[in-house]
């Protein structure tokens, strides 16, 4: 895109991600929260955002009431902005209310993704999607929407599944397999968190920085 769009020639071009503290996002963080986010043992379905348009929260809610009719769930949505009223509304309209928490703003968000069985992300576009890496490096299964920079993220069928944007019957389909096939969810869940200690940790992400600006020093 940025070949396309700027005109900057390709070998001028050095793609690096970012990266994350795999110790502050990692499975079995403490304290638990599951006896609170599900009470009666369902499966933990999660969405954090700024609940902006492009994160199109309303699609969450969707995508939640076509698996949650056929998998024992709840739906916790993390996080706060202008289109959590639209969201509150489909849930209710949908008549789900009851099995969606809407936690807004949350100090220690790693601690509740580490509890979630599985992660919607079905965003309109995203640069390059931390939020599902985080939810990777917890060992938390990710669907998201093949776009933006969640496809350099996130690897089909082995850390998650990736599904046309707006497709919210692919996206329920593919997160009730997750929450249905305990086998396919355990690989999931161990190939999420391997992909984000072995690409995208400080240790595996920061010497390439490093290199690249000892090449441009270099000239």
């Amino acid at each position: 895109e940025t070949v396309r769009d700027f005109s900057v020639p390709n070998d001028r071009i050095e793609v690096i991600p970012n990266f994350i503290d795999i110790d502050a996002w990692r499975p079995g963080l403490e304290p638990c929260h599951r006896a609170t986010l599900a009470p009666g043992g369902e499966k933990i379905v999660m969405h954090v955002s700024n609940f902006r348009g492009v994160k199109r929260v309303a699609d969450v809610v969707e995508i939640f009431a076509r698996l949650s009719a056929r998998v024992d769930a709840r739906l916790v949505m993390v996080g706060d902005g202008p289109d959590r009223p639209r969201a509150e509304r489909r849930a209710a309209a949908l008549g789900i209310r009851e099995k969606v928490m809407f936690l807004g703003k949350h100090q220690s968000v790693q601690e509740l993704v580490a509890c979630a069985d599985l992660f919607l992300l079905p965003s309109e576009t995203e640069s390059f999607g931390l939020a599902a890496l985080e939810a990777m490096a917890c060992g938390v299964p990710v669907v998201a929407s093949r776009t933006g920079g969640l496809p350099e993220v996130i690897t089909e069928g082995e850390s998650g599944f990736l599904r046309e944007v707006g497709d919210v019957d692919a996206m329920a389909d593919a997160g009730v397999r997750i929450l249905t096939d305990d086998a396919l969810r355990e690989r999931i869940s161990t190939q999420a968190r391997a992909a984000a200690v072995d690409r995208f940790s400080a240790e595996a992400v920061v010497p390439r920085y490093e290199e690249y600006y000892q090449r441009v020093l270099d000239g």
